[in-house]
This record gives C-alpha cells, sequence and structure tokens, in this order.
C-alpha cells in the first residue's frame, strides 16, 4: 500500500520552484507529517505542506477543509462542505486577506473561470498528492498573490513505484438528507526499463464524487425600522391610517406606525430580525477530475514529459422559500431592552455623542392577517477547468541546468438561477408569530396559522423569471523557462528565468425578469381576476420536508412550492403561451453586459541562493520584474445620437511592477532555525472591475462605470520565524508577520464628461460643472495592512514508552487583524477583512498502530463579517466564533486493503450570521440560523 514520492513531485514545471528533497515513502499519518515537516524545515522560503497520506486519500473529504489545518488559513462551511457563500475563492483566507490569493497547479497559473483564483472548492481530494500554501512567496515564483499563494500537486509515474494501481469506492451519508452518494477513485501508473538504459513512465487517474446537503435557515429583516406601538385600546387607534379598527379597544393589540419625529427615544423601538422567513434547500454538488501524465528520461540527464489535467464541478442549489409578509397589527407585543444608536445606523458621523434613536427592540409578537409568497427556484453552477503542459528537463552540463514548460489553460463557468413565484389567493390571511432569542444559538421560534400552506387550491401562479443567467469563457497560454547554475563560493546557485502568458476572459449575461403566468400574460391583478390556480396543475409543484431546521420551531415546514425540475422543461411557456416565455436556447443577450478582456505579461527573474561554508546561514536573494499589458471591451448604450445604440468601448493599459524578494534562515543550533523573509507582491484587479462600463441617468446626471484604469493591489510583506525541529515528524514554530498594503479599491465620485452621453442638462443638482455627469467608479485610493502571529507544533509521542508511542498532536493557533480602508458616507475608515477572523486554530489528536491510524480534529475560528462593510451597520452581517469537529478512523485489513470511516461537524454546527460587524457596531441578535447537518463516509481502498 506504499507509494513513493520524490521532491520531483513536488514542482513539475522546474526543480528551481521548489527545494530538492530526499525522497520519501508514504505509507500512513506519520510518513504523511514527516514529509510535510522535511517540506517546511528545507525549504528556503516560509511555506506550509500537507501531503496525502495514501495514493488517492488527503486527511479531509474536501480540500478547502483540509486547508484549515494549516495555520494561518481561514476556511467557510456552506451547505454542510468547506466553500464560499458567493461561489468564489472557496471562502478561504491567508493571513487575514481574502480574494488576494493565488492558485497554482503544479507550480503553474490554473484559474476558475471569470476569477484569477482557481475555486479549491471544485478540487477532488482524490487526485491531489499534497498542497502547498506559499505565506511569502519569492522572486522565482509566477506573480498575483499579496495573501498567499497555494499550490496543488498532483502525481507523476516517474515519482512512484514502478508498478501502482489504486482503487477506492466511498459512500458519503449525510444525516440531515438521510441520503447516500458515491465517490470512485482509481489511478494506474507503470513505469519501464528500456534496454537503452531509458525509463518512460505513464499514469492515468480519475475520481468522481456525488454528494447531497441540505440548508435550512431563518433570514430576517436588518436595518433600524424604527416604529411607535399604538396600543388599539387607546384613543390615537381610532381613525389611525392603516391600523385596522376591527381591533379597536383591544388591550393586546398594537399598530406599529412610523415615527413622527417628535417622539422621544424611549417611545420608539426597533423590528430588526423579526420578519424571519422560511428557507430550505438542497445542494447537490458532482466532481470529476481527470490526471494523466507521461514521462520519458532517455538518460539521467535529460526528461521529457507532456501531462493534462481536467476538472469539472457543477454546484447545483434547489430551493423551497416562504417569504413572510408581516403586517403592522401585532397581538401580544413584547419588547427588551436595545439602543439602537447612531452608530449602528449611519456610524454617527455627524459627530459628537453618539445618540440613542429608539430604546428597545420588539422580540415577540404575532403578526395579525399577513400574507406570504412562495419561491420554488434552482441555481445550476457548473465550473469547467483544464489544462495541458508539456516541457523538459535537461542538465545542459554538472552545472547547468535548463527546464521548459509550455501550459494552456481553459476554463468556464455557466450560473442559471430560475424560480416561480406562487402567491396566496385573493383574501386569504395568516398570523405569523415570533420570539426571539437574543444571546442565544437557537433559531427564533416561529408559529404559523390559517389555511393550509400545502393546499394547491390556497395558491395562484405569480410570474417566472431566470435572475441569474450568466456565462464565463476563460483561456490562458504559458511558457515558462528555468535556469539553474551553480557556483562556487557563498553564492552557489544562481536561478534565473523567463514566463510569457496570454490570459483572456469573456463574459455575458443573459437573465430575464419576472414573465407573469396568468392567463392573459399581463402582471397579476390586484383582483385577480386574470390569476391560474395552481391545483390545476399537480406535475408542477411539490410540498417541502415537515421537518424544517430539525424541528427546532413550532413551525414544521410542509408548504407548498414550484417543482425545481419543471424549471428547464419548457411547459411554462406551452401552458401560458401568452407570457412571452422564451424558450431554453433562445434567450436574447443583455448585450450591455457583455464584457471582454485580453492580458498579456512577460516577467522575468533572477535570484541567487547563498550560504555560508558551515550553511549556518542560508538563503536567497532576487527579483521579479514583470509587464502587464490589457485591453478591454465593454458594451454601452450611446445616445449622444439622440437615438440610444449599443456601441463596443475599448481601452487598454500597461504596467510595470518590480518585486524584490529576501529570505535568509539562521541555524542557531542544530534544528532550531531564525527565518526573516521579506517579499514585495501583487494581485491585479478581477476583470470584470476593469472593463470601461457606464450607465448614465439623463434626467438626474448620475451615473456608474468600471475602471480600466485600477491597478493591483501591492503589499511589502516582513516575516520572522523560529522552528525547532524534535524529530522527523515533530516540531514547534512561532511567526510573525506583517503586510503593508497598498491600492486597496474603494468606491468613488467624481465629475465626469461622458463621451456615450450629451452633455447634462436636467434640473436635478448634481454638484457638478455643466454638462457632466456624477459617476460612481472604483479606485485605488486605501493604504491597509495584515497583522499577526502564528503558532504551530505537531509530535508523535515517541519518548513515551509502550502504546503511547503510537498517539500524536498537531495544533495551530492564528491571530491576525487587518485595516481595509473603505469610503463610507464620504469618509474613509478601516474595517475588518471580509472573512477575516482575529483568532483560529486548529487541534488534532492522532494515532497510528499497527493496522489502524485515526484522527480527531477541532477547528475553531472566532467572529468575523460576512462579505464586506456596508453604510449602515445594523444593515450588516457578521459570523459568530463557532468550532468544528471531525474524525476518521482507518483499518489495514492487510498490506493491499483499508477500510476507512470518517465524520463530518459532529457536533452539527453551522456558521450562525447575527446583525452588525465586528468591533464596537455588533449586536447578539440573530439574523439567520442555519441546519446543515453531518456527513459520514465509509471506503474501500485498495492499492
Amino acid at each position: 500500500m506504499a507509494a513513493a514520492t520524490t521532491m520531483a513531485s513536488l514542482s513539475h514545471v522546474a526543480s528551481a520552484q521548489q527545494e530538492r528533497l530526499e525522497e520519501v515513502v508514504i505509507t500512513g499519518i506519520r510518513s504523511s507529517m514527516e514529509t510535510s515537516t522535511a517540506i517546511k524545515q528545507q525549504a528556503g522560503e516560509i511555506v506550509e505542506s500537507i501531503t496525502a497520506e495514501d495514493v488517492g486519500k488527503l486527511p479531509d473529504s474536501n480540500v478547502a477543509e483540509t486547508l484549515t489545518r494549516i495555520p494561518g488559513v481561514q476556511g467557510y462551511r456552506y451547505g454542510g462542505e468547506g466553500a464560499s457563500p458567493v461561489g468564489e475563492g472557496s471562502g478561504l483566507t491567508v493571513r487575514g486577506l481574502s480574494g488576494q490569493t493565488a492558485s497554482r497547479l503544479n507550480g503553474r497559473t490554473y484559474f476558475t473561470a471569470g476569477s484569477r483564483e482557481f475555486n479549491i472548492e471544485s478540487a477532488i481530494p482524490g487526485m491531489i498528492a499534497g498542497i502547498d500554501v506559499y505565506k511569502n512567496p519569492s522572486a522565482k515564483h509566477i506573480e498575483g498573490a499579496i495573501g498567499g499563494l497555494i499550490n496543488i500537486r498532483t502525481r507523476r509515474p516517474l515519482d512512484m513505484d514502478e508498478q501502482v494501481v489504486s482503487l477506492a469506492a466511498t459512500a458519503k451519508y449525510n444525516d440531515f438528507t438521510e441520503s447516500t452518494s458515491p465517490d470512485l477513485f482509481g489511478l494506474v501508473s507503470n513505469t519501464w526499463y528500456l534496454d537503452d538504459g531509458s525509463e518512460m513512465g505513464l499514469m492515468f487517474a480519475a475520481n468522481v464524487q456525488e454528494s447531497h446537503n441540505r440548508s435550512d435557515s431563518t433570514p430576517a429583516n436588518r436595518g433600524p425600522y424604527l416604529r411607535r406601538a399604538v396600543r388599539a385600546d387607546s384613543s390615537e387607534y381610532e381613525g389611525l391610517a392603516g391600523a385596522n379598527q376591527s381591533y379597536a379597544g383591544r388591550n393586546d393589540v398594537w399598530y406599529l406606525a412610523d415615527p413622527t419625529g417628535n417622539e422621544d427615544s424611549s417611545e420608539l423601538m426597533s423590528t430588526l430580525t423579526q420578519s424571519a422567513n422560511v428557507f430550505q434547500e438542497d445542494i447537490y454538488r458532482e466532481r470529476e477530475g481527470y490526471n494523466a501524465a507521461f514521462q520519458w528520461a532517455p538518460s539521467d540527464d535529460f526528461e521529457v514529459y507532456v501531462e493534462g489535467n481536467y476538472n469539472l464541478y457543477n454546484y447545483n442549489q434547489e430551493y423551497q422559500f416562504l417569504v413572510l409578509n408581516d403586517s403592522r397589527t401585532i397581538k401580544d407585543l413584547e419588547t427588551i431592552d436595545f439602543d439602537m444608536t447612531e452608530s449602528l445606523v449611519d456610524r454617527n458621523v455627524n459627530g459628537g455623542v453618539d445618540e440613542v434613536l429608539a430604546e428597545q427592540v420588539l422580540i415577540s409578537g404575532e403578526s395579525l392577517d399577513s400574507s406570504f409568497f412562495s419561491l420554488g427556484g434552482e441555481s445550476e453552477r457548473p465550473y469547467e477547468t483544464w489544462l495541458i503542459a508539456s516541457g523538459f528537463d535537461w542538465n545542459i552540463s554538472d552545472k547547468l541546468n535548463m527546464t521548459a514548460d509550455l501550459s494552456y489553460v481553459e476554463a468556464s463557468q455557466t450560473q442559471d438561477s430560475r424560480n416561480v413565484q406562487i402567491d396566496p389567493k385573493l383574501g386569504l390571511t395568516w398570523d405569523f408569530a415570533r420570539e426571539l432569542y437574543p444571546d442565544s444559538r437557537n433559531p427564533s421560534n416561529i408559529q404559523i396559522s390559517g389555511p393550509d400552506l400545502s393546499d394547491p387550491n390556497n395558491f395562484v401562479f405569480n410570474s417566472y423569471a431566470n435572475v441569474i443567467h450568466q456565462n464565463f469563457d476563460d483561456d490562458g497560454l504559458a511558457l515558462q523557462t528555468d535556469f539553474t547554475y551553480d557556483l562556487d563560493g557563498f553564492f552557489h546557485t544562481l536561478l534565473f528565468g523567463a514566463r510569457v502568458a496570454t490570459q483572456e476572459s469573456s463574459y455575458s449575461s443573459y437573465n430575464f425578469t419576472g414573465q407573469p403566468l396568468t392567463d392573459d400574460g399581463l402582471p397579476l391583478a390586484s383582483d385577480h381576476s386574470n390569476a391560474v390556480s395552481v391545483a390545476e396543475f399537480p406535475e408542477l409543484y411539490n410540498i417541502a420536508p415537515n421537518d424544517w431546521i430539525r424541528n427546532e420551531t413550532d413551525f414544521p415546514g410542509g408548504y407548498l412550492t414550484y417543482r425545481s425540475s419543471a424549471l428547464h422543461s419548457g411547459v411554462l411557456s406551452e401552458l401560458f403561451p401568452l407570457s412571452g416565455i422564451p424558450a431554453n436556447g433562445a434567450i436574447p443577450e443583455n448585450v450591455t453586459s457583455r464584457r471582454h478582456a485580453d492580458e498579456r505579461t512577460a516577467a522575468a527573474y533572477l535570484m541567487g541562493e547563498f550560504s555560508t561554508e558551515d550553511e549556518r546561514i542560508r538563503g536567497n536573494v532576487g527579483v521579479r520584474v514583470v509587464e502587464t499589458d490589457i485591453e478591454t471591451r465593454a458594451w454601452v448604450v450611446d445616445s449622444t445620437g439622440g437615438e440610444s445604440v449599443v456601441v463596443p468601448v475599448d481601452n487598454s493599459n500597461s504596467y510595470v511592477d518590480v518585486l524584490p524578494s529576501l529570505n535568509v534562515t539562521y541555524e542557531m543550533q542544530e534544528d532550531l532555525l531564525l527565518r526573516f523573509g521579506y517579499s514585495k507582491g501583487m494581485t491585479r484587479p478581477n476583470f470584470g472591475a476593469l472593463v470601461p462600463s457606464v450607465t448614465v441617468d439623463l434626467l438626474q446626471g448620475l451615473g456608474s462605470g468600471g475602471n480600466p484604469d485600477l491597478e493591483p493591489l501591492k503589499a511589502d510583506s516582513y516575516d520572522i520565524s523560529l522552528e525547532k525541529y524534535f524529530g522527523s515528524a515533530s516540531y514547534a514554530s512561532v511567526a510573525l508577520f506583517t503586510k503593508e498594503i497598498d491600492g486597496f479599491i474603494n468606491g468613488s465620485q467624481s465629475c465626469e464628461t461622458v463621451a456615450t452621453a450629451p452633455a447634462y442638462n436636467g434640473t436635478f443638482d448634481n454638484s457638478c460643472p455643466e454638462g457632466q455627469y456624477l459617476l460612481s467608479r472604483d479606485v485605488n485610493a486605501g493604504d491597509g495592512n495584515a497583522t499577526g502571529i502564528e503558532l504551530a507544533a505537531q509530535t508523535f509521542f515517541d519518548f513515551l514508552p509502550g502504546i503511547w508511542q503510537d498517539f500524536g498532536v498537531a495544533a495551530s493557533y492564528t491571530h491576525v487583524e487587518t485595516d481595509n480602508p473603505v469610503e463610507i458616507n464620504g469618509e474613509v475608515i478601516d474595517t475588518p477583512q471580509a472573512f477575516q477572523s482575529d483568532d483560529s486554530y486548529s487541534i488534532s489528536a492522532l494515532y497510528e498502530g499497527e493496522k489502524t491510524s485515526a484522527r480527531l480534529v477541532y477547528s475553531y475560528r472566532s467572529e468575523f463579517i460576512m462579505t464586506g462593510v456596508v453604510p449602515a451597520p445594523v444593515s450588516g452581517r457578521y459570523i459568530k466564533g463557532y468550532g468544528l469537529l471531525d474524525a476518521s478512523i482507518n483499518y489495514d485489513l492487510s498490506d493491499r486493503y483499508t477500510i476507512s470511516l470518517s465524520a463530518s461537524n459532529l457536533t452539527d454546527e453551522a456558521p450562525l450570521r447575527y446583525i452588525g460587524e465586528p468591533g464596537a457596531v455588533t449586536t447578539d441578535l440573530l439574523t439567520q440560523y442555519f441546519v446543515n447537518g453531518r456527513n459520514f463516509s465509509l471506503s474501500f481502498r485498495a492499492n
């Protein structure tokens, strides 16, 4: 069951990409830790690695989850797996920075269409030999990372035994969906030694994986929502506009009226988070991965290779939403003390006393005579990326080595989200009761009283919408050459090379708004005179599950929604011919959303490796120079000729970056290393932000646009670490780091003349000179930083007697603070980075005996902001700190066969969302409670 790996497997591009290691045999947890420790210890820069303990097996069933075991890396779980809630970048942050990491596959640029990063959520664990995270990349690495560089390593035949056959079959079970999904892996590799002394190897691997998870939640309203409660037995209630006079005289009913502006704060309340809705989602993930590699080494001094990698990830989300619309008539109203301050509403931009606007918050009550609408929908998002590469490794002489690599990447992504809205029949109402639990991790209790929510006779169709329908198509070509020349003296190795690359990115959109589902093709009339009953079409609806959020509230679910499987069938265009629903494949393009970018880069680097004669001091110093040329095109509305026409608008930009780096390691004593690292890095803006688009309002003189002149974010990164190695798999380390970041992208407004619009001559004062428009654009405006400390340790207890030698532990802790300058309400304020927790840690208990191995892992991260700050913190969302417990156990049936059992999220935790943002504007008001369930898997592997 053993499989050999050499340092060549750590980089398929060039030996200069990483330091060489002696051969290490991977046979289990301990050996995996030995390999990772050896990489860390011998590296010339600061790097953390995770190596597959066996062919086809990483420590976790999800690559994004595996990365959170690395110090400085924080992750997010969405829908039961390591993932991003926005579908990009997998929700990972490296040293406090999100969206600013670079992705590499065997040292080559690798990306998801529409992004500069590869969505690691897409990666299949079985295909991966290991992952390296470079915290402070040196000059020899391809530029593009100020947060960190994540390099995924796959396998090659000459790095393994002569013949390797590995098969694995896994059954995954989710205890919320009560469904089982397959995961199949296979690898075949062979090496031949020919009569002429040459060596040849061929390998093919495939992995197909499915999963079915579920996400139930209670999204609630955010924002101040200031109200004053008028009791039904008061004199004011009689004749009050909007108040239902049938309740007049009752002392248990109130009407929530708008403030008049004359009230004292003690007379007002806030109703934020009170309108909790009912959301249920089924999440289906399909992954396919294929990897093939051929190597031929006619001599010890020359090797040629061809390899390819294909990755398909299809994220499918079927949702059933009950969107509740509360009335303002409340029975049994109850409030608690809560100060709604100016800081929560507008960050107290006017200064002075932070006034309290309302002193209460509504936590319990029954909204009488309320209504809702039902949404049944599906979002399908397939990602596809494939790469093919060829190159050679040539020892030209005893001192000079050359490698060359030519690679081509092609990526596509489609997102198609559709839904149907269904409304209650005219005259039907419901009573919605809720009870909030501040300072708690429990969901709001919900009760719904009224007509049967599952009876189709109570519903009519409203509309059909393709809310998101977009395509991304990217491709890239790169040629890289690297040279290594051995010298005599203090500088013992000279590394230099060059790379030229292109990347093209195209975007198109086809979404359309709600098309009426009525008998005359017109919007649903207020008197429902053109309504169509849902009961007429039983094949078009289904009933949501009756165990909503595990029955933790008084409302179990069981409501009617549109059947998601009928969204793409074309049946609606047949049943509602007057609604103008376009046929699949014939949806008109939104031409003004179209964009294209063509980027060309040329880079060269020079780096020297040095050491003293006793090698107590060693390191490298270098510089990378890269030129970037980018051409962008957008399609905009030109109204200068009196008639609006869509025309292309082009722009180009060019810039040169000089990126020096220095790494020094001092061996203070045997196996005690002190490291210092400095590098200047850059991260280019995403292509979508660079297009020369512009949209204006001719009546108000306002507009918005992209900015093709945006420059990269740049960072000066400094690291110092102390590392003590106690054995082949044991070490302890502490690292301090800081990143000084220049060029944070902020929204800004400026007065401009717009070439595709007539001079502004409206009556609205936009505060601009005559004829100009006030445009909102992103600009490079602010400087920020990320500073922190990382602690890490791992060991097996070899110094203990007996069976205790088979136990081990691994742990890491990170504290990081970030300043992200953002312009809000005309002022630039420092905010934390999105998805960044100040504190995170991971603790693993390990066991490896003669036949049995096991691990128990607990990961925790403190509170963090969701996708970014908003002008009003009371409208923002943050995640409170939470931890996850995972476990696995493996048993070797023989030298060739292993059975494994693993469990993910044993404590059934989920990232709960609260009102506010980390810092001085947090609240304890829960705005979205989640249940995702636990995942269990049973695997059988043969090697």
